[in-house]
């Protein structure tokens, strides 16, 4: 193997052991055999390194119409259908868009609402379609715990999330007076190759959340929130101050830093330091992230040594508050 096919190959070994192996069976298949495969690898490296991503190339697959079938099955038809599957890839982004990460994220919004005494502005940077900008339309059944609907329930599935370390789950959903988003390239929840891309995204044995996905979208065609097409770190405090003076903003974020270089990292971290640390008005930033992501950030938490762990780590203004699923499915409370 070249240099660039052992470090794409590990990239892929790595996304089967850590991310894909007990969550998705087939993943852990595909990604594995493509992880010891010098012909696919050779067909990955051909594209720019941003775009050599587990999760994009898998959709992109599934997106052409990739079998569901096992790495034998797979292996053919990307051989096949390669330049269909790289100009999806050098078209589209990984923006997976799970509503059930707000399951980990409602805590920490009901808290800031109430310790503020004020209704909820949200700002999404990654928003993608905006089904997370939507807390309080959705129900939870989080176990162990309690069950939380919102006046008149949801059309959209409850969010099932597991509890460990006792998370402090609100008595209520708090209320959400604006919602708005940035992303590079918006998704229209009413635009049919958006929602189907949207659909490939979600892992095969996933169902339930390709249920909730098409449910969380209709909400959104319904009631579409602000979405601003640009970067997050040129937009974010234009938001902020478009935002109602009379709510407290939180700025939050799931899976989206680690698509930045580390200058535009930096340069975000700097910007919501500065803003949750200003007197001018409440802004508080939550940040949902793989391990490792916000480098710089005092209280933040790194990866412990020979730590295999694919869970995500949620932080409120730079301090660690818990671990959790990356897709909303368990959180424990630090």
């Amino acid at each position: 193997m070249t240099a660039a096919e052992t470090a794409t190959a590990d990239r892929y070994s790595r996304f089967a052991e850590l991310e894909a192996r007990g969550y998705s069976p087939l993943y852990d298949d595909w990604c594995s055999g493509v992880s010891t495969d010098g012909e696919v690898l050779a067909l990955l490296d051909t594209l720019p390194p941003a775009r050599r991503q587990p999760v994009l190339f898998l959709a992109a697959a599934r997106f052409v119409g990739a079998p569901l079938g096992d790495y034998g099955t797979f292996r053919p038809f990307v051989v096949a259908h390669w330049s269909a599957i790289s100009q999806v890839m050098m078209r589209r982004t990984t923006q997976t868009n799970e509503a059930g990460r707000c399951a980990v994220l409602l805590p920490s919004l009901a808290a800031i609402s109430a310790d503020e005494g004020r209704p909820l502005a949200l700002i999404e940077v990654g928003a993608s379609a905006g089904a997370c900008l939507y807390p309080d339309r959705y129900a939870y059944d989080y176990t162990p715990g309690r069950r939380l609907a919102p006046d008149g329930g949801s059309a959209v599935p409850p969010l099932a999330c597991s509890t460990a370390g006792g998370v402090p789950l609100p008595a209520a959903l708090p209320d959400v007076v604006w919602r708005a988003g940035i992303d590079l390239n918006p998704l229209d929840a009413g635009n049919d190759d958006d929602v189907r891309w949207l659909e490939a995204l979600v892992w095969p044995e996933h169902a339930f959340r390709a249920e909730r996905l098409r449910a969380a979208l209709a909400l959104i065609r319904a009631d579409p929130p602000l979405l601003v097409r640009g970067d997050l770190n040129d937009e974010v405090e234009p938001l902020v101050e478009r935002a109602p003076t009379d709510a407290v903003v939180v700025v939050f974020h799931s899976a989206v830093l680690a698509y930045l270089d580390p200058a535009g990292r930096a340069r975000f971290r700097d910007t919501m330091q500065r803003l949750a640390g200003s007197r001018a008005r409440p802004v508080h930033w939550l940040s949902h992230e793989g391990y490792g992501t916000l480098a710089g950030v005092a209280g933040a938490m790194e990866k412990a040594p020979g730590e295999a762990d694919g869970r995500f780590v949620l932080q409120h203004n730079g301090t660690t508050v818990a671990r959790t699923g990356p897709h909303g499915q368990s959180i424990e409370w630090l």
